[in-house]
């Protein structure tokens, strides 16, 4: 059964502490939306509301890292965007192992402008020292938090509101190689790297394509070596992301391209715009998101080729 992305990361929390992981969850007022209250209730002295302060709370995660704790602050990818010179330099310049878990990144429906997090990609990976991971679905999600608390760094697990693709949850936790992608099907005529939740309709769009289909996995530090391993072999390339194609994941790809291997390179993400009100459906179609439109962007970069 498909299930939210952002409960299999409460309730991995739940199983981190118990296991042992000095973890302390910190929440700017959101608790119910963050799916945290599992772990408010079964380890009450583990989770801290700071109320409606986000740039408290990543200064308090800080704090905290210091003192040999496993801060993770749980909070919308949109209002990081309040707390990013508290992210800078209380964080990031100092190497703390603060785990930053980025609800509600992507496209959020109803709730419109003022939430869509479609800016994390761009203003997180410029930022040194920081590791950012996009999950695929909801098992991957799981790892990816558990991989987070065992880098001892400053990471960012970026997930999108509504249901992942229903995928088994895997019971073992599985550390994740830094900053390593996973090719999810192997193909001839183009290259689909893809981030984050738009994996599944990548990979609809490979099975029609006879694409190879990358998991990229990590937005930072980016799989360079599988980026150019994949357009090496089929000499055109398709990026998908629900972010903002505007210094997104497009971007962090044709720069690994311009440097090492030129080939066609469409890009596939949320326009220019600031987010709009709508059903996740109608805005998936407003952007151009489906399986469809990444099918189309492989068409025309295989034209293109030489």
């Amino acid at each position: 059964m498909s299930r939210a992305t952002r409960e299999a990361y409460g309730q991995t929390l739940v199983e981190l502490v118990n296991e042992g992981h000095d973890i302390v969850a910190v929440d700017a007022d959101l608790a119910g939306s963050t799916k945290l209250v599992d772990l408010q209730k079964a380890f009450p002295q583990r989770m801290v509301d700071v109320g409606i302060a986000e740039q408290h709370a990543v200064t308090f995660a800080a704090g905290m890292a210091c003192d040999g704790l496993v801060p993770v602050v749980a909070i919308y990818s949109t209002f990081l965007q309040r707390a990013y010179d508290q992210l800078l330099h209380d964080v990031a310049l100092q190497d703390l192992p603060v785990v930053f878990a980025l609800d509600r990144s992507g496209l959020v429906g109803a709730d419109g402008a003022t939430h869509a997090g479609v800016y994390d990609y761009a203003f997180l990976r410029c930022v040194p020292n920081m590791v950012i991971m996009a999950p695929a679905d909801e098992n991957e999600c799981r790892q990816m938090l558990y991989s987070a608390v065992r880098y001892h760094a400053p990471v960012a697990v970026r997930y999108p509101r509504g249901t992942g693709p229903g995928v088994p949850v895997q019971k073992e936790f599985t550390e994740l190689p830094r900053g390593k992608a996973e090719v999810r099907r192997q193909g001839k005529r183009i290259a689909i790297l893809a981030f984050g939740s738009m994996v599944a309709p990548a990979m609809t769009a490979g099975e029609a394509l006879d694409a190879t289909v990358v998991n990229m996995r990590f937005v930072k530090p980016i799989d360079a070596e599988a980026i150019v391993t994949s357009a090496t072999k089929t000499g055109a390339v398709v990026s998908a992301e629900e972010h903002s194609i505007l210094n997104g994941l497009g971007s962090a790809v044709a720069e690994v391209l311009g440097e090492n291997l030129p080939v066609p390179l469409e890009r596939i993400g949320t326009r220019d715009i600031f987010g709009l009100s709508g059903t996740m459906d109608e805005l998936f179609d407003y952007f151009g998101l489906r399986a469809e439109n990444i099918a189309d962007a492989a068409r025309r970069a295989i034209s293109r080729k030489a």
